[in-house]
């Protein structure tokens, strides 16, 4: 469990917050529902699988909450909320391919059931349904954010497979990596509410500088998680980072402050992909004080979220928004 040490009361109800925007959140599931609709069968059963796997679907709620925020009052949030959600939900099938995942929220992958192929073709048809339903909005702002959002991502997914097994990947490649592969989709999210809403130039910066901070911080906990977490709450294989050798904060910031023989340790793990080495690899980890600095690390970007939004309007919108900057760096899933 994260943040072992906060007290009880300080602990995040992430429901509440769902609930404050249920008719919204209603509103784009029956849209996502409609929108994933093909006369081509295995598009329908794998969509579904994955859209209807589970998942906090924290990234279209964004969406929505910067834009009510902002007293918008038409229904382009919710278009721009599915749009978000079929981003992440074609990340999510190709990441699953590259890692060879079996197992995400809980459920086989759909690689897993139904090949590396069909998730990747199915990862295809969402980016391009996405793109049929942006342009119904009919702004060329939301089409740039989007484009260079997408591409974005791309870039941190082969940043990323550069990573993969190299020990001496550094913290400040790491960063980089996080910020284009998970970060900007939540600076989109929040940059589109307001976007739309046809905020001035100013609330429209602090929302994408809240969401790019928000995404940090949820990455950070992620990589405590995979070491912290209980595999079951995690819905993941715990450990599946470290068998990946993917060199994430703990580990970068581990072999950088332990011992001679605990970084060589730690460098050949990552070389190796080994898995099998959790236990003792945890245990380095855990006594470099790695576990702690990232923490702390996802802390600091969580204060900075929700300090990028103090002058936007009073609202339970905004409320919610500042709650998830706490709720994601105090959750346990």
């Amino acid at each position: 469990m994260v943040n072992e040490n906060n007290n009880s009361e300080n602990n995040i109800d992430f429901s509440s917050i769902k609930s404050l925007m249920s008719e919204e959140n209603r509103a784009v599931d029956q849209l996502i529902v409609h929108e994933l609709k093909s006369d081509v069968v295995l598009i329908n059963q794998i969509g579904q699988y994955i859209v209807n796997s589970g998942g906090k679907r924290l990234r279209p709620l964004l969406v929505l909450l910067a834009a009510e925020s902002l007293n918008y009052k038409g229904t382009h949030h919710h278009t721009l909320a599915a749009v978000i959600e079929f981003i992440h939900t074609a990340t999510l099938l190709h990441d699953d391919v590259v890692d060879t995942s079996d197992l995400r929220r809980g459920k086989e992958t759909a690689n897993a059931i139904w090949g590396n192929a069909a998730s990747v073709l199915v990862g295809d048809f969402l980016y391009s349904r996405s793109f049929e339903m942006m342009v119904s909005v009919q702004n060329m702002r939301v089409m740039d954010i989007l484009s260079h959002t997408t591409n974005a991502i791309a870039e941190g997914e082969v940043l990323q497979l550069l990573n993969v097994n190299d020990p001496d990947t550094t913290e400040a490649r790491y960063r980089d990596v996080i910020k284009r592969k998970t970060a900007i989709l939540f600076s989109a999210a929040t940059e589109l509410g307001a976007v739309i809403a046809e905020a001035d130039e100013q609330q429209i910066k602090a929302l994408a500088e809240y969401g790019m901070h928000l995404g940090t911080a949820f990455q950070l906990i992620d990589d405590v998680l995979d070491y912290t977490a209980n595999s079951e709450e995690l819905g993941k294989n715990i450990g599946d980072d470290l068998a990946e050798g993917k060199p994430t904060l703990p580990l970068i910031y581990a072999i950088e402050n332990g011992t001679t023989e605990q970084a060589s340790f730690l460098k050949n793990v990552i070389k190796e992909g080994n898995g099998d080495a959790f236990n003792e690899v945890f245990e380095i980890v855990k006594s470099t004080g790695a576990i702690d600095y990232t923490e702390n690390c996802a802390n600091e970007e969580a204060k900075k979220a929700a300090a990028s939004i103090s002058k936007l309007p009073e609202s339970a919108y905004k409320e919610a928004l500042i709650t998830l900057a706490a709720f994601s760096v105090q959750r346990s899933y």
